[in-house]
């Protein structure tokens, strides 16, 4: 008798609502990152430091963009439905602990990261160590289905998800040793430097974050294109490579100024 196999992605139909909720998600975190644009245009203040309007911005847009990057890209990877949609709520769930932590404590004017001066902020930035921890494991499960088979999708979009899942990790790697070093520093004592010990690593970790992205959305845009497979694929290998410089000038000069 033939055997039956479960489907891979694309996901079935059952899997269009969590689809949905991650995009509509995603959508109201870029909103809330530029609505506190808006109020730091009236409140002012400043955009540097660890209290300051800029860390709502950037990372609402960024986790914004990033959740609803992640559910469109995952759609190409073949791994088992269910699992990808489980996978899918949980960083969408994710996403909006860290979101909603940052902006809680922009709000109440105190650093969201690496602040043990009470009990109240000690759990917040705990609890945002966590989820940054969450966050690994389930991009890292992305990344590895990614490896495991062949992406689906146009010519070059096997060659980009790919591409992009090994940098996005790298992004990763350098959220861990900023948390990682500043909560040595914190534990020692030194507060102020352990707020400012980060700083070398923000431009590596911003690079490599939006890889995901960009490449995959180069390769669909060039599916629509008249141009040949091969010459697509050239293009997007080009990319890549492209992309793999600026991330190693960002990584050159994080190294020679931390």
């Amino acid at each position: 008798m033939p055997t039956t196999t479960r489907p891979l992605s694309p996901p079935r139909p059952s899997l269009r609502p969590a689809e949905r909720l991650c995009h509509a998600t995603g959508a109201l975190l870029v909103l809330s990152g530029l609505l506190h644009l808006v109020v730091f245009a009236v409140d002012g203040g400043p955009w540097d430091g660890p209290v300051s309007w800029r860390k709502p911005v950037t990372f609402g847009l960024s986790f914004g963009l990033t959740l609803m990057a992640i559910t469109w890209v995952t759609s190409y990877v073949r791994m088992e439905a269910r699992a990808r949609g489980v996978l899918l709520l949980v960083f969408a769930a994710d996403c909006v602990v860290e979101v909603g932590g940052i902006t809680l404590q922009a709000w109440r004017r105190v650093p969201s990261h690496l602040d043990m001066d009470s009990g109240f902020d000690t759990a917040v930035s705990m609890t945002l160590a966590v989820g940054g921890a969450v966050l690994v494991v389930v991009l890292t499960a992305f990344a590895v289905a990614s490896f495991r088979s062949r992406p689906d999708g146009p010519a070059g979009m096997p060659l980009a998800v790919r591409s992009g899942f090994a940098v996005l990790l790298l992004a990763l790697a350098s959220g861990a040793v900023m948390i990682a070093r500043g909560v040595v520093l914190t534990r020692t004592g030194h507060q102020e430097a352990a707020y400012h010990s980060t700083a070398p690593l923000k431009p590596l970790h911003g690079v490599s974050l939006h890889a995901v992205l960009v490449l995959p959305a180069l390769a669909r845009l060039l599916a629509r294109t008249g141009w040949s497979e091969e010459r697509r694929e050239r293009i997007v290998r080009a990319a890549v490579w492209c992309y793999a410089a600026a991330v190693l000038v960002t990584g050159v000069q994080a190294v020679l100024t931390w």
